[in-house]
């Protein structure tokens, strides 16, 4: 017979049925599928992670207690939040309000800047998004709600791939246009200070609605590849 404090994801039951499945095991709880924590392991979770950061000085082979590195921690926690704020942001909020005017052609924002980190090396990547769409009935969106929109998908672990198609979604979503159309040009340190480090231009664009369409897509390519 084994006894055990509480069975959560249950892999030291199963070891012991698997070794001895004619012998008991007993728990005093079991709370499989949850995290559980005890009242005397309850901990400051900001604490813990500038503690992980401590740690990472550490293997480095730095005194994160001399001076320059002291507040270092700190400052680490205050800028990953800053640069994945984009995850309490909600493009529904942003493109809630538009207005009705008489237009019923394309609508282009070019070379929208962006900082965002790689979610596979948590590194830098940076570069411009050009956005179009066709509105619907005449309904526009405010200027700006189109670079807040970028920078609620970048400011998050991101690729590049992938922030471009949410980009021209929630345009489809909550702008209700006709049409519409993302490129981004990104530029990637992961690839640039690591690995073959390698300068180099990234591409991703998606279309969606009418800009799949040849003269509409030809348009768009036209008003945001063309001299000003």
């Amino acid at each position: 017979m084994i006894v055990d404090d509480v069975i959560d994801s249950g892999a030291t039951r199963d070891r012991w049925m698997a070794q001895y499945p004619s012998r008991a095991f007993w728990a005093l709880t079991r709370r499989q599928g949850e995290w559980i924590q005890f009242p005397w392991e309850a901990r400051d979770t900001t604490t813990d992670l500038e503690d992980t950061v401590r740690r990472q000085l550490e293997f480095l082979g730095e005194d994160w207690q001399r001076e320059g590195l002291r507040d270092t921690p700190r400052r680490v926690m205050a800028a990953l939040q800053e640069l994945t704020r984009g995850y309490q942001q909600d493009p529904a909020t942003i493109l809630q309000v538009t207005f009705q005017a008489d237009c019923d052609q394309m609508v282009v924002v070019r070379d929208i800047p962006f900082w965002s980190l790689c979610e596979h090396h948590l590194l830098p990547f940076h570069g411009f998004v050009s956005l179009g769409y066709l509105p619907k009935d005449g309904r526009i969106v405010g200027l700006s709600k189109l670079p807040r929109l970028v920078q609620c998908f970048a400011r998050r672990l991101q690729v590049q791939e992938r922030l471009t198609q949410q980009i021209a979604e929630a345009v489809m979503e909550y702008l209700y246009p006709l049409g519409v159309g993302v490129e981004v040009r990104g530029e990637h340190t992961c690839m640039q200070m690591r690995g073959i480090q390698s300068a180099g231009q990234m591409r991703t664009s998606a279309l969606l609605g009418v800009f799949r369409e040849g003269l509409v897509r030809a348009e768009f390519l036209g008003l945001i590849h063309g001299h000003q």
